[in-house]
């Protein structure tokens, strides 16, 4: 994005960045057989994120049983015009995906066996996803609201509070301290992989 005019700065994150990468160079994602059947979802979104266009980051992660199968950070395309519209757009973007992942596991004959979990730090996000009245103040978010109203509707997906110091998914969006990072680092099923015995 700055390849034709990069700033110090650029450099200096792109250095922390390979350190990073370098340090961990040996993680991975550990996948256990799941002792239950179903699918839980943290989402959560960082509000004008970008100070340049002001767009909003959303990001998710989806677990099957204790296995982390799906995950993502993005920035929005457009302007949000409130925290609540930010978290409310993640959240259908996480519904989407759970669609997806339910529907490749009925194909698998793996069914889960009840209702899939959304935990959501916003309020207003989860009582918009509850409330069946459309207000004019959400009519710009409108076909968010009624695809994801339909999966509450249906018993598929069920969204709860989490509070902040839980919610997971904050790596994806924000800048954490190095504590709590290695924390959710480790709630995602990433780290030192096993010492290889190919060739002993």
């Amino acid at each position: 994005m700055y390849m034709h005019s990069p700033h110090t700065s650029h450099f200096n994150a792109l250095k922390r960045i390979l350190r990073y990468i370098e340090g961990t160079i040996n993680f991975g994602l550990h996948l256990t057989k799941a002792a239950t059947s179903f699918l839980v979802a943290y989402t959560d979104a960082y509000w004008a994120s970008s100070p340049d266009t002001r767009w909003s980051t959303s990001g998710y992660c989806t677990y099957f049983g204790d296995n982390l199968v799906s995950w993502s950070s993005k920035r929005h395309a457009t302007i949000s015009r409130s925290s609540a519209e930010a978290e409310y757009r993640g959240v259908a973007n996480v519904v989407a995906d759970l669609c997806w992942i339910h529907n490749l596991l009925l194909e698998l004959h793996l069914a889960p066996s009840q209702a899939s979990i959304v935990y959501c730090d916003n309020i207003s996000a989860i009582y918009l996803s509850q409330n069946t009245v459309q207000h004019q103040r959400t009519k710009h978010i409108e076909l968010d609201i009624h695809f994801f109203l339909e999966q509450v509707q249906s018993g598929s997906i069920r969204v709860l509070h989490v509070s902040s110091g839980f919610q997971i998914v904050n790596i994806f969006t924000t800048g954490l301290p190095h504590v709590l990072f290695e924390h959710f680092r480790s709630n995602l099923t990433i780290g030192s992989l096993p010492a290889s015995t190919v060739g002993v």
